[in-house]
């Protein structure tokens, strides 16, 4: 049964000093009893064994998918997505921001969101190192002996899960120059060897999805070419979706491995990574709202297509 539009009002989504893998799971538990039409799936685990969620929202045709949390350090776009799955599921039950939309979105688009790609990084870059963790010793001298994590953008096991995936994977680990493990730009051992990135890639298979994006921080910008193998109308697509937030369409060069990239090379659809906000990783939780009024008009606008 749905709830009441009054208890639909009352915000489920908040970010105090900080956002762990405890405070995802608890908060999609909410979500999940208040909107009975939101759907959840484990699509794996991670290196310590934490679930990997996606969120389902409509039943349409046309498939689309939300990542974030890629990188430890900009665990801030964990909630940022999650707030906007909220957002729509808010407008269905009640008069919420996208209350025109929302129903339609959802008669005609199915949305898969995996808010929290990297949850041991993200716990790790707050926390510091788990006790009992297996990898202690090793993250310690990754972490060149400081305690302090919290530029850390790795998975627990020092690898950059955005430099994972297999597209041009040998050229962007020789561009890196990172040999080893450490707190970020290390792409592993070969493409697709952790299993945060397995997953995903498995999802992304299996879904068949017709557009994607993920969501990073810093810089205000949207990134959408891959070595021109991105669609025809890629770019003008892209302006329409940055200038929502009144963010910049960038066409970016140099990179590889990444999670866009991959999609794009793999299936020549629309890819984007989203830069969301400005400043110096970590975020500030203070900036959480703020950020949040930018990007939520900026992944409306991806999800109309």
């Amino acid at each position: 049964m749905m709830s009441t539009a009054n208890e639909d009002t009352q915000t489920i989504i908040s970010v105090n000093g900080g956002y762990r893998y405890l405070d995802f799971i608890a908060q999609c538990d909410r979500l999940l009893v208040r909107y009975d039409f939101l759907r959840k799936e484990e699509i794996g685990t991670s290196v310590m064994g934490k679930s990997i969620v996606a969120l389902f929202l409509g039943t349409g045709k046309e498939q689309v998918h939300i990542n974030a949390a890629f990188h430890a350090n900009e665990w801030i776009t964990a909630p940022l997505l999650l707030r906007f799955i909220e957002e729509i599921a808010q407008s269905v039950s009640s008069e919420g921001t996208f209350a025109k939309e929302a129903i339609t979105w959802l008669e005609n688009v199915t949305i898969c969101a995996v808010p929290m790609v990297n949850p041991d990084g993200v716990d790790l870059s707050q926390d510091g190192i788990p006790p009992d963790c297996i990898l202690a010793h090793e993250l310690a001298e990754w972490n060149g002996g400081d305690c302090d994590f919290s530029r850390w953008k790795a998975n627990i096991r020092g690898v950059d899960l955005n430099d994972q995936f297999p597209a041009y994977w040998e050229e962007e680990v020789s561009r890196r120059g990172t040999s080893g493990p450490g707190p970020q730009d290390y792409g592993g051992v070969k493409p697709l060897c952790e299993s945060e990135a397995i997953c995903l890639a498995e999802l992304t298979r299996s879904r068949n999805f017709d557009r994607v994006m993920s969501i990073h921080t810093q810089g205000r910008e949207l990134y959408w070419n891959y070595r021109e193998m991105e669609p025809d109308g890629a770019e003008e697509m892209a302006a329409q979706i940055a200038a929502a937030g009144k963010y910049q369409a960038i066409k970016l060069s140099g990179s590889d491995a990444g999670y866009k990239d991959w999609f794009i090379h793999e299936f020549r659809r629309p890819g984007y990574t989203l830069e969301a906000g400005e400043g110096v990783n970590p975020l500030p939780p203070e900036q959480f709202l703020d950020i949040y009024e930018e990007v939520a008009p900026i992944l409306a606008q991806f999800v109309r297509g």
